[in-house]
Order: structure tokens, then C-alpha cells, then sequence
């Protein structure tokens, strides 16, 4: 189901963003032509004038009949029944064009009657990029005796400067769907990983929880017959044997908990308790483990009430403890402060073990993480205590966080939702 609606959202999103750039792409089409049009509006008006100012001071008068004539997109023809010099004609061109701001260079041409041909008059840059290569052709039209010619050989690049706004959107867009879809590819390679690792955990755990289930029963049985109780050497091996399979029992439920958690949201059974009772009894427990450990806690208040799983909150409560008793080299102090503060009720775990570099303190959280020091190699365990922790707080929408201590040590905080102040 989960599968299912994953690949309905990339399949949404990545038809979105297509359809976006389709649309993006035809506004773009669509005003590179009205561009088009502008000029060529402008062109005709800037020759039609042009055409008014040849026929000043002449006893001809402009034809009724428009004398301008686009014979392509970048090519015009003005017919004008009138000599004229072509010194005038380019400073009427100039001058229109200008006026109508027209700043793409052009080139224009005369028709000769004489020789019958197309005489090439010059090469004009209003853009100032200096002078390109003379046209070699310029066509003669049929029925026409006195008229000129004018050319645009860059208009295309020129439509295109004036469009920038439009072409850098249409990139922005082009980038954001190949970032789309890199994404999307990277979180199915991901996602392709994690069912993996998800697979290899379940099979593993299996596999070893056969063998250690065979191991238990065989070791408890052996426990209790009379020569293994005569023989102390022989009794303290089995129950190393039994201890530490239970204790590899406990990794292997921690493992399958944890790779569940990821796909299936624990569910959490909540109702409100007193939280000190609790984390006392979860005290007892861990120092039946850890004898020489010294935990206390410190609070103003008792009766502290929360709504929470005591199931889950007494096991957060026991990894919290633990790690804090396992990273130590001297005797274990725990202290646990309860106050309030804000609307938050907050416990701090402190403790006086080795501590964590200010670089790796963030990343305690993260599944599987352990940090490289003599004392990690010496402790039991796969680095998933605190990412429970931080799963279950997750889960009820609480805060942790974990700071070093002044001296030595680090404090995890609990901050916990409490309008009752």
C-alpha cells in the first residue's frame, strides 16, 4: 500500500512538473512570436516614415496604397516612385529606427533601373558591435523602378536578447525537474538499499535465533543435573553459557524491534502514570545489573504525571541508564533532574562517562552509529539504544537532546509537553 502511494506521488509530481515545463515552453514559443510581430509593427511604421520623408519637397505624393512590403521575417522592400539619394535614405533609416527602437544592426540596398540591379548601400550597426560581411544578394522585384531594400541579418539573435527573462525561467525549470528526477532516483536506489538491510536483518536474526534457542535449552538443562552442580568449575561455565545467550537473545529482539519499528510505527499503549515510581523501579532494575552503580534523582515535585506507554517509557528510561553506566571508566553517577520549565517538563539524564567529541554528539541518535574509542570496543552492543530512545520520543512528539557536561560526561534531555505547570 505504502509502495503503491509512493509511486503515485513521484508519477503526480514528476507529470506536474513536465506539464509546468510544456506550458513554460509554449508561453515561450508563444512570446518569442509576439516579439516577432512587435518588430515587424515597428519596422513598418519606421519605413513608412521613412517613405514620407523621400516623398517631402517631391511634386509626387505617397501613394494611397502602403509601399512597405515584408517579404520574410528579416527582409522588407519600400516602393517609392521617386528618385533618391541613398545618403538621405540611410539617415531617414537611422533616424526611424532609432525612434522606434529598433537597435538590431541592419543593411540596406537600392534598386538601379539603369544597370537593372541591386546596388548594396551599406552596412549599419546601431548595437555598436562593428561592421559584419556585406550582403553578396540582394533580389530585384518585378514591376517596381525606384525602391529600396532593408535586411535584419541578426534579428533572430536579437528577438532572442529580448526574451532573456523568458529563457532563464525555461532553464530554472529544465534544472528543477532533472534535480526532480535525480531525487526521485536516489530515494528508489535508497529505498531499494533499506528493503535490502531489511531482508538481511530478518533473515539473520533468524538464522541465529534457531541455533541460540537450541543453545538455551540444551545450557538450562545442563544446569540442572547433579554433576554440573558438584563440579563449581563446570556449573559457572553453564551459567556464563545461559547469561550471555539471554544477553545475545536481548540484541537479536532489540534488532528485530528497531527493523519493525522502521517499516510498522510502534504502537503505543498510553495512559497517564507518575513517572517517578517508574523510573525508580527501572533504577532497582539496572543496578540488579550494574551493583556498583550510583543513580539518583533530583526533583522539587513527586507526583509528576505524563500520558505515555509505561512499557515503552520504563525501556526509554533503561537504554538512557545503560549507556550511561557502559560508557564510564571510573564508578558510574547518574543523575536525574526533573523540573519544569516553559510548559516542558524536562528529564536530564547527566552522567560522568568518557564523553563525545562536540563533532560526533549529533549523531548518537543514528541507527547503528558507535563511536571509535577504546571503550565502544570493549562494550556489547550495535548502537540502536538511543535511536529507540529517540524513535519513541519521536512517537509522542516529545524533544531530546544531548549536550556535553562542563567536566566530563554528557546530559540527555527529555523535554515533554506539561501545560500543568
Amino acid at each position: 500500500m505504502k509502495i503503491n502511494k509512493l509511486n503515485s506521488i513521484i508519477i503526480l509530481g514528476l507529470i506536474a512538473i513536465i506539464g509546468i515545463l510544456v506550458a513554460q515552453l509554449l508561453w515561450t514559443k508563444e512570446a518569442f512570436a509576439l516579439e516577432q510581430k512587435k518588430l515587424s509593427q515597428k519596422t513598418h511604421i519606421a519605413l513608412l516614415e521613412v517613405a514620407k520623408k523621400l516623398y517631402e519637397g517631391t511634386n509626387h505624393e505617397l501613394p494611397a496604397q502602403n509601399p512597405v512590403q515584408k517579404i520574410a521575417n528579416d527582409y522588407y522592400i519600400v516602393n517609392i516612385d521617386n528618385d533618391f539619394e541613398p545618403d538621405i535614405l540611410e539617415f531617414y533609416l537611422k533616424n526611424e529606427f532609432r525612434k522606434m527602437n529598433i537597435t538590431t544592426d541592419f543593411e540596406y540596398a537600392m534598386y538601379n533601373c539603369q544597370s537593372d540591379e541591386m546596388i548594396y548601400g551599406n552596412y549599419i550597426s546601431l548595437s555598436d558591435k562593428g561592421k559584419a560581411k556585406q550582403s553578396v544578394y540582394f533580389p530585384k522585384h518585378k514591376n517596381l523602378i525606384y525602391y529600396f531594400a532593408v535586411r535584419f541579418p541578426h534579428e533572430t539573435t536579437y528577438l532572442f536578447s529580448s526574451m532573456r527573462f523568458w529563457f532563464v525561467l525555461s532553464i530554472v525549470l529544465i534544472f528543477i525537474l532533472l534535480i526532480y528526477v535525480y531525487s526521485i532516483l536516489t530515494l528508489l536506489q535508497q529505498k531499494k538499499y533499506s528493503e535490502l538491510q531489511r531482508d538481511f536483518i530478518n533473515n539473520m536474526t533468524h538464522e541465529f535465533k534457531t541455533p541460540l534457542s537450541s543453545i538455551l535449552i540444551a545450557s538450562k538443562y545442563l544446569i540442572g543435573q547433579d554433576k554440573i552442580k558438584e563440579d563449581k568449575k563446570l556449573h559457572t561455565y553453564t551459567d556464563i553459557i545461559i547469561n550471555q545467550g539471554h544477553k545475545l537473545n536481548n540484541h537479536i529482539e532489540q534488532i528485530l524491534t528497531i527493523a519493525k519499528s522502521d517499516y510498522t510505527p510502534l504502537e503505543l499503549k498510553k495512559e497517564t502514570i507518575f513517572i517517578i515510581p517508574v523510573i525508580e523501579e527501572t533504577i532497582e532494575n539496572i543496578q540488579l545489573k550494574y551493583p556498583e552503580a550510583s543513580i539518583k534523582i533530583k526533583t522539587g515535585y513527586e507526583n509528576y504525571q505524563i500520558e505515555t506507554d509505561a512499557f515503552h517509557f520504563a525501556n526509554l528510561v533503561y537504554n538512557l541508564l545503560d549507556n550511561g553506566v557502559k560508557y564510564c571508566n571510573e564508578k558510574p553517577e547518574i543523575t536525574i533532574r526533573i523540573f519544569t520549565e516553559n510548559q516542558l517538563l524536562k528529564l536530564a539524564f547527566e552522567d560522568n562517562g568518557i564523553g563525545i567529541s562536540s563533532k560526533n554528539i549529533s549523531f548518537i541518535f543514528d541507527k547503528f552509529y558507535r563511536i571509535q574509542n577504546e571503550k565502544s570496543n570493549e562494550v556489547n552492543g550495535f548502537g540502536l539504544g538511543l535511536y529507540y530512545v529517540k524513535n519513541i520520543c519521536n512517537l509522542q512528539h516529545w524533544k531530546i537532546s544531548a549536550t556535553q557536561n562542563p567536566e566530563k560526561g554528557i546530559t540527555i534531555t527529555l523535554s515533554i509537553p506539561y501545560p500543568n505547570e
